[in-house]
């Protein structure tokens, strides 16, 4: 079930809605880059557990239009605007790699409306005091999140010209990624049907701009524009240590300060096992 919500400023957000329409309702926020067709449980699993996930595009991927300057924070606007176009007053969120900061943000700034949190692999704040955020993080990583707090003009000229190679060949990203991924990861995305979804979901991702990867790099070295110690909801914060993408000292960092969290770290598991992780996280976000 697709559709495109109008918001007041008059961008359009491009939604998909699986699973049981009547189910529990719970937000799946994309990673980076990403798009509204990335990780998720078959319709069928859905159906069987009384739940329905809504995924969009963040602004400037797939079928959303561009909000440009864009912060973290600017996500519960967006999820407000889905959320009150589809009649959820309640819901949950969780969000993976560069959907994860997203999801902390609509649990800081949605109290009333967000039952439960969970974010996957998450990066911590660029500001984060007492964090070396660069420490255990791939050369790529650094390079593109050193470049966005410093020249944000770079950061297009790199990311653009990457997004172009990888639309005409989605295979391209997984390629670039497979130099520095774990035997953990390789694991993971040597699945094929697995890595068809991925390929697909770049592909929409990255569709018509490099804008969303753009802004999402820019986004999480800028000021998120909310305090994660403000969040008063149950958080469930979930991290590979091995990961060498969004390394496991940020979700260390989180846990030290949101107040009612549940930290799960898996020793042996990196950055892609997140999408493992996914369908017992579910369960979790509607066991209360």
């Amino acid at each position: 079930m697709r559709r495109r919500v109008r918001g007041a400023d008059g961008r359009h957000l491009m939604v998909e809605r699986l699973g049981d329409p009547h189910g529990r309702p719970i937000f799946l926020l994309h990673g980076t880059p990403g798009s509204r067709l990335g990780p998720a449980p078959r319709g069928l699993v859905l159906y069987q557990r009384g739940m329905q996930l809504i995924a969009f595009d963040r602004p400037g991927y797939g079928g959303s239009d561009r909000l440009q300057g864009r912060s973290v924070a600017d996500v519960a606007q967006d999820v407000t605007t889905i959320a009150d176009a589809l009649g959820l007053e309640r819901f949950a969120v969780v969000g993976r790699s560069g959907g994860a900061p997203h999801a902390l943000a609509c649990a800081a700034l949605l109290p009333d409306r967000v039952t439960r949190t969970a974010a996957l692999v998450t990066l911590a704040p660029r500001d984060a005091a007492g964090l070396d955020w660069f420490e255990g993080m791939a050369a790529s990583n650094v390079l593109e999140y050193t470049t966005a707090s410093v020249d944000p003009d770079g950061v297009a000229a790199r990311l653009t010209p990457r997004a172009d190679a990888i639309r005409k060949d989605p295979v391209r990203l997984l390629d670039d990624l497979r130099r520095e991924l774990t035997d953990s990861d390789r694991r993971v995305v040597s699945d094929v049907g697995l890595r068809m979804m991925l390929l697909r979901n770049y592909q929409e991702a990255l569709r018509t701009s490099a804008y969303g990867w753009i802004d999402d790099a820019l986004a999480f070295c800028s000021p998120w524009g909310f305090d994660p110690a403000d969040i008063q909801g149950p958080v469930l914060l979930w991290h590979g240590e091995q990961d060498v993408f969004s390394p496991v000292g940020h979700t260390r960092w989180l846990a030290e300060r949101i107040p009612d969290v549940t930290t799960v770290l898996e020793p042996a598991a990196a950055h892609f096992a997140a999408l493992h992780a996914l369908p017992r996280t579910l369960t979790w976000l509607l066991d209360d």
